[in-house]
């Protein structure tokens, strides 16, 4: 199949990459294309296992069980070369001391809840904030830092791997025994795919979401200030001075927010507004067009250095997009991650609905089943 052409990108047409060559020699594997070993130990003794799924064209992508986390995902270029497309680290340690959510799941809910309290069927829930003024990313011991259960899963679309997790009620203070399933899926065409379900036992809010940093450069000491980035909203949620979300939905008309056309991402990133000033760059929830709950396209990414391309297709009513604004630290293979040396494209509801009813509703209920959806499809453009 040819490579994706730049006009149908631009216009959302494509539903979804071209098969990619061989992306190099491959890893030992079974037939189903999934290898696994044990990528360290939990402080409670407990093994990690690192899950390796390699399509037919060779693609692969590796995910650990701490965090049921993707810590690599390497395709080619337009040229056919291999290369790592997100931001990692090369030892578990290294995760468990200097993590920066780099391919984590984040839960129970991402992003902030404001003062780290909301109010449930008429009864106040207060969660833990680990010190701080408001609830982040699911508190101090979300999602991200438990080792979550895991077993290989091949279907006709390509390699997967299935990672559960149950939340006892009362965790971080969310009601409910939650319980929780992520299944990625690298299928044959170069989509990773995130399916989520997840039921409860006491009525309680849920919104995860993945935490990539990508660079579709392939080489992380390239700043990504100048791939080019498409969002598909016209509205964003702008944030106080303590970037908590204020309810508000934005128009992205006329200010640093305006995707719809693509933009480089560094075309306004230190613009004079006070948005970006508060969030040090971009750290803003975009409102994704179309129905939520219906896969649609939310954003498209491309690197003109490498012809890579990232489409992000979701049944999330929004996407948060970050810019690694605060990123200083040594990664993956020694290479220095500097402030801008990533971009994150997550999948979410907005934050803070649990106080805001005029957001779409984050609640969960016992009999209910919530699902979601997502899909980061790569490929390479002419």
């Amino acid at each position: 199949m040819p490579p994706i052409d730049r006009r149908a990108l631009l216009t959302g047409l494509v539903l979804s990459p071209p098969l990619l060559a061989s992306c190099g020699t491959l890893d030992a594997q079974n037939d189903d294309g999934i290898s696994q070993s044990v990528f360290g130990e939990t402080p409670d003794g407990e093994p990690v296992t690192l899950f390796v799924l390699t399509n037919r064209s060779g693609a692969r992508a590796s995910i650990m069980t701490w965090g049921a986390a993707l810590t690599s995902f390497i395709v080619p270029d337009r040229d056919d070369r291999p290369g790592e497309v997100v931001l990692g680290l090369d030892t578990f340690e290294d995760y468990l001391a200097r993590s920066r959510n780099f391919g984590a799941t984040v839960g129970r809910y991402a992003g902030r809840i404001a003062e780290g309290r909301f109010a449930l069927d008429g009864k106040a829930v207060e969660l833990e904030t680990g010190g701080s003024r408001h609830s982040s990313h699911g508190g101090p011991f979300g999602f991200a830092k438990r080792n979550w259960t895991a077993a290989p899963t091949v279907t006709g679309q390509g390699p997967g791997v299935s990672l559960s997790l149950v939340s006892a009620d009362g965790d971080q203070g969310f009601p409910g025994e939650l319980r929780i399933t992520l299944v990625y899926r690298l299928t044959h065409d170069n989509r990773l795919m995130l399916d989520f379900t997840a039921t409860t036992s006491k009525p309680t809010v849920l919104n995860p979401t993945h935490h990539s940093y990508f660079n579709l450069s392939g080489d992380p000491g390239r700043l990504i200030l100048d791939h080019e980035l498409l969002i598909d909203a016209d509205r964003f949620t702008p944030f106080d001075a303590d970037k908590v979300v204020t309810g508000e939905l934005r128009s992205v008309a006329g200010t640093p927010f305006d995707f719809r056309t693509a933009n480089r991402i560094g075309s306004d990133i230190n613009a004079d507004d006070d948005q970006i000033r508060i969030g040090g760059g971009y750290d803003h929830n975009f409102v994704v067009r179309g129905t939520p709950g219906v896969l649609r396209r939310a954003a498209a990414a491309w690197d003109n250095f490498s012809g890579r391309t990232l489409q992000l297709w979701t049944t999330e009513p929004g996407v948060q997009l970050y810019t690694a604004n605060s990123v200083e630290m040594t990664g993956r293979g020694g290479a220095r991650y500097a402030p801008r040396c990533g971009f994150c494209l997550e999948p979410q509801h907005f934050q803070n609905s649990p106080n805001r009813p005029e957001f779409p509703s984050t609640v969960l209920r016992p009999g209910q089943t919530w699902r979601s959806h997502s899909e980061y499809r790569l490929g390479v453009f002419v």
